[in-house]
């Protein structure tokens, strides 16, 4: 099997230049993959925040995690990539009830910007992030 070919107990649809890894008999995860095996030129993305280019934050939960992801895809394009190159994002929230009432409006979130393509993913709830009215952080590993 080679990185550009679905693994053979992937149960939906991708379009990445990537394999997803489900091992037999587990349940296709919801917005995010157990493992990924690739191959190429590695991209890593620092933390990026919920702020524009000006510096200003998005107001409320839900549009910082939307300004996040799309500062992450404008940090990719610079390495010539885009969503279907992600295979691992951390984030960071603040606040994991608010991350937790919010899914429903995360997903759809996440789909209007990065598509279909669900990333190997870690959650951390933190105590504080450097910029005071950040939300969330969310950190990007792709690999073309």
């Amino acid at each position: 099997m080679t990185p550009t070919q679905p693994a053979a107990s992937l149960r939906s649809e991708r379009k990445t230049p990537h394999t997803v890894l489900l091992p037999e008999g587990w349940p296709q995860p919801k917005g995010y993959a157990n493992g990924i095996a690739t191959e190429g030129r590695m991209v890593f993305v620092g933390g990026q925040i919920g702020w524009n280019v000006d510096g200003e934050f998005a107001d409320g939960f839900v549009p910082q995690v939307r300004q996040a992801l799309e500062n992450i895809v404008a940090v990719l394009a610079e390495a010539g990539a885009g969503p279907e190159h992600i295979v691992r994002l951390t984030w960071y929230v603040v606040d994991l009830e608010e991350y937790l009432g919010n899914l429903k409006a995360l997903g759809q979130t996440y789909r209007a910007v990065m598509g279909s393509n669900y990333a190997a993913m870690s959650l951390v709830q933190v105590v504080r992030l450097v910029e005071a009215p950040a939300r969330v952080e969310i950190e990007a590993t792709a690999v073309l």
